[in-house]
Protein backbone atom coordinates (compact mmCIF):
# COMPACT_ATOMS: atom_id res chain seq x y z
CA UNK A 1 0.00 0.00 0.00
CA UNK A 2 0.95 3.46 -0.81
CA UNK A 3 1.95 6.10 2.20
CA UNK A 4 -1.08 8.17 0.75
CA UNK A 5 -3.61 5.45 1.57
CA UNK A 6 -3.41 3.83 4.95
CA UNK A 7 -5.86 1.83 6.35
CA UNK A 8 -7.91 2.50 9.27
CA UNK A 9 -5.89 0.29 11.37
CA UNK A 10 -2.36 1.20 10.47
CA UNK A 11 -3.31 4.87 11.32
CA UNK A 12 -4.69 3.56 14.78
CA UNK A 13 -1.67 1.72 15.41
CA UNK A 14 0.63 4.99 14.21
CA UNK A 15 -1.30 7.29 16.44
CA UNK A 16 -1.03 5.11 19.34
CA UNK A 17 2.29 4.64 18.83
CA UNK A 18 3.48 8.47 18.61
CA UNK A 19 1.01 9.03 21.84
CA UNK A 20 3.47 6.21 23.53
CA UNK A 21 6.48 8.33 22.42
CA UNK A 22 4.95 11.61 23.74
CA UNK A 23 3.28 10.48 26.95
CA UNK A 24 5.08 6.87 28.45
CA UNK A 25 3.30 7.44 31.85
CA UNK A 26 -0.31 8.11 30.16
CA UNK A 27 0.40 4.29 28.72
CA UNK A 28 0.14 3.15 32.83
CA UNK A 29 -2.58 4.92 33.58
CA UNK A 30 -4.32 3.86 30.68
CA UNK A 31 -3.36 -0.04 31.00
CA UNK A 32 -4.89 0.55 34.80
CA UNK A 33 -8.15 1.84 33.50
CA UNK A 34 -8.86 -0.70 30.94
CA UNK A 35 -7.72 -3.49 33.46
CA UNK A 36 -11.21 -2.97 35.24
CA UNK A 37 -13.16 -4.60 32.92
CA UNK A 38 -10.50 -7.37 32.02
CA UNK A 39 -8.00 -9.51 33.49
CA UNK A 40 -4.27 -9.25 34.77
CA UNK A 41 -3.23 -10.55 31.46
CA UNK A 42 -4.36 -7.47 29.70
CA UNK A 43 -2.77 -5.35 31.78
CA UNK A 44 0.43 -7.13 31.64
CA UNK A 45 -0.13 -6.98 28.00
CA UNK A 46 -0.74 -3.22 27.80
CA UNK A 47 1.71 -1.74 29.90
CA UNK A 48 5.00 -3.77 28.33
CA UNK A 49 8.08 -5.23 30.08
CA UNK A 50 9.01 -1.99 31.88
CA UNK A 51 5.81 -1.09 33.09
CA UNK A 52 5.23 -4.41 34.60
CA UNK A 53 8.32 -4.35 35.94
CA UNK A 54 7.51 -1.31 37.43
CA UNK A 55 4.45 -2.41 38.71
CA UNK A 56 5.93 -5.52 40.21
CA UNK A 57 8.91 -3.74 42.16
CA UNK A 58 6.31 -1.81 43.84
CA UNK A 59 4.16 -4.52 44.70
CA UNK A 60 7.13 -6.17 46.47
CA UNK A 61 8.63 -3.27 48.09
CA UNK A 62 4.65 -2.62 49.28
CA UNK A 63 4.53 -6.24 50.56
CA UNK A 64 8.01 -6.07 52.94
CA UNK A 65 7.04 -2.28 54.17
CA UNK A 66 3.56 -3.93 55.51
CA UNK A 67 5.26 -7.29 56.75
CA UNK A 68 7.81 -5.14 58.62
CA UNK A 69 5.12 -2.69 60.27
CA UNK A 70 2.62 -5.59 60.99
CA UNK A 71 4.86 -7.74 62.93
Amino acid sequence: MSDGKETPERRREKLKQEEIKRNPTGNINDAFNRNEGGNLSGLAGSLGWKGLGVLILVVVIVFIVASIFLR
